[in-house]
């Protein structure tokens, strides 16, 4: 028998990384509703259900546009969703392109636990073993500090600080040579 494994989808001992499928919809909207969860994404506004659908065809667009993406989060345990992490393209910032960059965003009662740092540690290992990338960037908003402690903890390292020009948000770039 042939082990045949989906290249779209990555374990962790409590976490199961996988592309994110048009029913992972009332999750997703379930955590873009929350506004703890959005304060710091974009200009910090909760996204309706309408919004997260376009958001979540976009994100699958763009594993066939790139050969890499974005996954659900799911707990092993429960089947719950618990959010995302992955890779993407960070058009909203030219200044640093080209460039990819990871990044996750769970629901409120999945912080604190370390699976936004478990799930990404999967990403860095896949980005570097299976994709080949060279280097990974992150960006966080100012005063993100949960999320930049993830960052740190992946082996990330301050690159520059900016404005993230359609929001005016200051952010900070931080990057990693795989």
């Amino acid at each position: 028998m042939t082990n045949f494994r989906d290249p779209t989808s990555l374990g962790t001992p409590r976490l199961l990384l996988r592309r994110l499928h048009s029913t992972d919809l009332d999750g997703f909207a379930t955590v873009n509703a929350q506004p703890e969860v959005m304060r710091y994404i974009h200009d910090g506004r909760t996204l309706d259900r309408a919004a997260t659908a376009e958001r979540l065809a976009t994100y699958r667009r763009h594993w066939d546009e790139h050969g890499f993406g974005l996954y659900a989060v799911e707990i092993k345990e429960t089947g719950e969703l618990a959010g995302f992490t992955g890779l993407a393209v960070p058009t909203f910032l030219p200044e640093i392109m080209p460039a990819v960059e990871i990044g996750w965003r769970l629901g409120r009662a999945h912080w604190g636990r370390g699976l936004a740092t478990e799930a990404a540690q999967s990403v860095v290992a896949h980005a570097r073993a299976e994709l080949g990338l060279r280097r990974l960037v992150s960006i966080h908003v100012v005063g993100n500090e949960a999320s930049a402690r993830v960052m740190v903890k992946l082996g990330m390292t301050l690159e520059r600080e900016t404005v993230q020009p359609d929001t005016g948000r200051q952010v900070r770039v931080y990057a990693m040579d795989l």
